[in-house]
């Protein structure tokens, strides 16, 4: 397993909750490294990105709730997330950025479930 995603859950709206993403390949601390999430009949989307330096970036809808961090002496991808909302109910991933040629440079995990409701 290259990517293993953990800390979704059951959430009610305003909650808060951390991803993580431990990854087992060498490359990782020179990657940039993002989350993407998939929610029920949508196409997964990038949700945060951060580079090796730690510049992040992230998609207007999430911006001022979550935080994309890393820790590149443990291979790790941290995602927190705070003020919640239903429409945050999604499969949660993590995987490198988009190469030049459109593709990923890591296999999908999983992902972790994310559900926010009341």
């Amino acid at each position: 397993v290259q990517l293993q995603a953990s800390g979704g859950g059951l959430v009610q709206p305003g909650g808060s909750l951390r991803l993580s993403c431990v990854a087992s390949v060498s490359s990782f601390r020179f990657r940039i490294m993002a989350w993407y999430r998939q929610a029920p009949g949508k196409q997964r989307e990038l949700v945060a990105a951060i580079t090796s330096g730690g510049t992040t970036q992230y998609i207007d809808s999430v911006k001022g709730r979550f935080t994309i961090s890393r820790d590149n002496a443990k291979n790790t991808l941290y995602l927190q997330m705070n003020s919640l909302k239903p429409e945050d109910t999604a499969v949660f991933y993590c995987n490198s950025g988009i190469t030049p040629s459109g593709g990923y440079y890591y296999n999908w995990g999983k992902g972790t479930l994310v559900t926010v409701s009341s």
